[in-house]
């Protein structure tokens, strides 16, 4: 929790200054008020008291409650606004940090964790610093302050205020222990039912036609339950503080009436009034003293939640980067456009066995180089290593002649146009779709959006839509087919105008006439441009440069296709699984 206080700015720390100077003054004027009504007490019962000096002190106590009242507003606006402050910056941070990390470490949360780290966690501990600098603040102070009052008053109510006291520390002590742990679990319920409200959104349409809505509402109502049940334990569990509280106030209030009436009935008639005076006073500062111990109690039920979410935060926020960006901002070779594997293998952190082993070739300027295998023989895997999504286990890549490693990440990425296997729209309009982001170019034009949306072979459906360019596209293209967003998704890269472009099987969802039409364009758009292609058709790879033929993560073979035909095995049976003989010979 302290580590995450570091969040907070010279500004906020000088406002909360600010905030525990108010609640100082608010307490003192608080604690006033029994001094008045001691003196009001002592007039009302001395004979020839003057009504003035009763109304006198009455005013002083209306301007002690209406100052308390004053500073106590400005203290909670002081308080807000620290809090405010305090998780916007960190919820900041948190999305900087998870905008910055690999792969390989947002696969150690769930994107629902995340979520839920980034929102709930982040109210839970603002709650907090709302509600402590106010009463973690006031309560200490009042109760110290009260008790100091009241040392001089009487051994037998300190004694029974100090009773009072232990045995609300033991049951706070008590339920705090019990009800920690379970805060935890609490958090990762909400996790789990974020994880599964998120599946059921994005599978809507699978869910539908599996008719599976009563597993999928089964399925939620289980973790629903279990956060509910385990919600309830601690609600119950908590519920027993209130009633002790009040109890201890009530049982503390009548003890020191009961030994002021035997402490006033054995004293000399001279000193009855005072001991009445003082037990008045006494019993006013004590409730003080259970208050303080009531706002520390609201605390007490924030705090193990709190706690939990600042660990849960931490954990994303301390997460080491293993894909560290460079320095490096410009070209310092004559190469441009080239991209050179040299011996790389690659293992992910967790595997034992290498998924890559040995891969070596280089892709000039203009050349398409294009990679073909089965399932899991590492393509995706391999041209991800360009961008840096993970970085090489053993060996070099190489991008116009220097290792992606000494790249800064914005310059390398500049170089690239990458279009991924699954098409990601976000929502907006065509135009912000396919203008996204900054190419370190400048401003991508209207035209140049034309232009793209055209090589892409999405220019038919795109003006045929009601606002045409400026077409509203729904987070994730729920209202576009699986081709067109393929479609848009490669035109955000042909916008971009990049030295390389890395398509991760892209044309998968395209039919062939407009696959071959597509790839004749950007053949001709993208000829001074380096191309690398991950495809599982063999029509969509066998006018390729060079193709790389990927087996169990190694290199069956590199030729063109017609090389490829006589010399590699593998890629043989994959040619003809798709193609007969006479295609093949004809291609």
């Amino acid at each position: 929790m302290l580590k995450l206080l570091k969040n907070l700015s010279k500004k906020d720390v000088l406002l909360a200054l600010v905030c525990i100077a108010l609640i100082v003054g608010q307490v003192w004027l608080e604690l006033k008020m029994p001094d008045y009504m001691s003196e009001i007490t002592r007039l009302v019962q001395t004979e020839g008291s003057q009504m003035s000096d009763i109304i006198e002190n009455g005013a002083y106590m209306l301007g002690c409650a209406f100052g308390s009242l004053v500073f106590a507003v400005f203290a909670g606006y002081f308080a807000s606004r620290v809090s405010s402050n305090f998780s916007m910056r960190t919820r900041k941070k948190i999305f900087e940090k998870v905008a910055n990390l690999s792969t390989q470490e947002v696969k150690q949360f769930s994107t629902s964790s995340l979520i839920t780290r980034t929102t709930n966690d982040i109210t839970q501990i603002e709650m907090l610093v709302s509600m402590g600098l106010q009463l973690m603040v006031k309560a200490p102070v009042t109760a110290v302050w009260a008790v100091f009052k009241i040392l001089n008053k009487g051994w037998q109510w300190s004694l029974a205020t100090g009773i009072a006291v232990v045995v609300l520390l033991s049951v706070i002590s008590v339920l705090i222990s019990i009800v920690m742990p379970r805060f935890k679990i609490v958090q990762k319920l909400i996790d789990k039912i974020n994880g599964v409200t998120r599946e059921n959104l994005t599978g809507i349409r699978v869910v539908r036609a599996f008719n599976a809505e009563d597993y999928q509402e089964n399925k939620f109502e289980e973790v629903n339950n279990r956060l509910t049940k385990q919600q309830i334990f601690n609600q119950k569990t908590f519920s027993i503080m209130m009633p002790t509280m009040n109890m201890v106030m009530h049982v503390l209030t009548l003890s020191i009436y009961i030994i002021g009436a035997y402490l006033i009935n054995e004293a000399l008639m001279v000193d009855k009034l005072t001991i009445f005076s003082d037990m008045i006073v006494f019993s006013s500062y004590s409730m003080q003293v259970i208050m303080s111990f009531l706002m520390l109690a609201m605390i007490f039920m924030m705090l193990p939640r709190a706690q939990v979410s600042a660990g849960r935060i931490n954990e994303v926020l301390d997460t080491d980067i293993t894909v560290k960006s460079g320095t490096l901002k410009e070209n310092k070779t004559n190469e441009v456009g080239t991209v050179e594997f040299k011996n790389v293998s690659f293992k992910y952190p967790d595997a034992d066995e290498y998924l890559l082993k040995n891969i070596s070739f280089k892709a000039n300027k203009g050349d398409v180089v294009a990679f073909i295998g089965s399932t899991g023989s590492g393509k995706s895997t391999l041209i991800n290593l360009v961008p840096r999504f993970y970085d090489a286990t053993e060996g070099e890549v190489l991008v116009d002649g220097i290792n992606v490693k000494e790249y800064d990440s914005e310059f390398l990425f500049n170089k690239i146009g990458y279009v991924p296997q699954k098409a990601v729209m976000f929502n907006g309009t065509v135009t912000s779709n396919v203008a996204y982001g900054d190419n370190g170019k400048g401003e991508i034009t209207l035209d140049k959006v034309k232009e793209a949306v055209r090589v892409a072979q999405a220019k038919e459906f795109v003006e045929k839509m009601d606002d045409k360019y400026d077409e509203h596209i729904a987070q994730g293209g729920t209202n576009v087919s699986g081709g067109q967003k393929q479609r848009l998704s490669i035109a955000r890269a042909i916008a971009r105008d990049p030295e390389i472009y890395i398509f991760d099987d892209s044309f998968s969802a395209l039919d062939y006439k407009t696959d071959y039409i597509l790839r004749k364009e950007l053949k001709e758009y993208t000829k001074d441009a380096t191309t690398l292609i991950v495809a599982q058709r063999i029509g969509t790879i066998m006018n390729a440069d060079k193709i790389i033929v990927l087996n169990d993560g190694e290199v069956a073979g590199i030729g063109t296709h017609k090389e490829l035909l006589k010399s590699c095995d593998v890629y043989q049976q994959i040619a003809l699984s798709q193609l007969s003989k006479e295609e093949l010979e004809n291609a």
